[in-house]
């Protein structure tokens, strides 16, 4: 198994009561604390398929300019999400499985790119997103995996998994491979400062939910080996790169 991130953009920043307040409010944290921000989603290449984890925004989007003080700013564009998959060597049809996180654009724009597969949503964020068609396969997550007790295995050794919070159909993955554990957690924090510090980002549709959710991936961070790979902070490539091991 092979996982690579595909690089969006990068040199961004987020401040820190956009990461860290959405519990305590944001007024409780400091906005001249920053952490460094990127956007990159990634790619399993399981050597009998190949299976994209989010899929970026569309070819050509526009993304708000750096602005001194904003809360969140993603960064320079690095390259297209389209492009980013050809560099790394990749046609669209031979992508056989979309795994969506959540339905944010930066995580979705790119599915209809893919003529060839089936795409793994919450049924909650299907709905959302009108999503209709064979290719939708609607999670149903009858088993159990580790201390999340819903979740769907999708091959071997990769596993989608009910994560609500974020949005309401919030979902990770874990990949298994070589002993370590891969977490693509799509949003679940938006740096990893924050789930060091055990801090909810001030963007969620249920904010129990997203308690609960951190609460299980930290538990899980602390009972197995996990690469933590962020979507919105360089530590997502950065981790990958190194097979960084998460330390809670």
């Amino acid at each position: 198994m092979e996982i690579k991130a595909i690089r969006m953009f990068d040199g961004g920043f987020m401040n820190q009561p956009f990461a860290f307040g959405g519990e305590e409010g944001k007024d409780m944290f400091d906005e001249q604390i920053i952490y460094r921000s990127s956007l990159q989603n990634f790619l399993i290449d399981t050597g009998n398929e190949v299976i994209l984890v989010d899929t970026g925004f569309k070819t050509g989007m526009s993304v708000p300019a750096k602005k001194l003080g904003a809360p969140l700013y993603m960064g320079e564009k690095v390259k297209d999400y389209m492009d980013g998959l050809a560099e790394l060597g990749y046609k669209p049809e031979q992508v056989t499985k979309i795994l969506i996180t959540h339905k944010h654009p930066d995580h979705s724009d790119c599915i209809s790119e893919f003529p060839n597969a089936k795409v793994y949503i919450s049924p909650e964020d299907a709905d959302a997103m009108k999503l209709e068609g064979e290719n939708i396969i609607r999670a149903e997550y009858k088993e159990s995996y580790k201390n999340f007790p819903r979740a769907e295995k999708v091959t071997d050794g990769i596993w989608y998994i009910e994560a609500k919070g974020h949005t309401k159909g919030n979902s990770i993955i874990i990949a298994e491979s070589d002993g370590l554990f891969y977490m693509f957690h799509g949003d679940v924090t938006y740096c990893d400062a924050a789930l060091k510090a055990n801090k909810l980002s001030i963007v969620f549709e249920d904010i129990e939910a997203a308690r609960v959710t951190l609460d299980r991936v930290r538990e899980f961070i602390q009972q197995n080996p996990t690469v933590y790979l962020s979507t919105h902070c360089p530590e997502g490539y950065e981790n990958l790169e190194m097979k960084r091991m998460m330390k809670l």
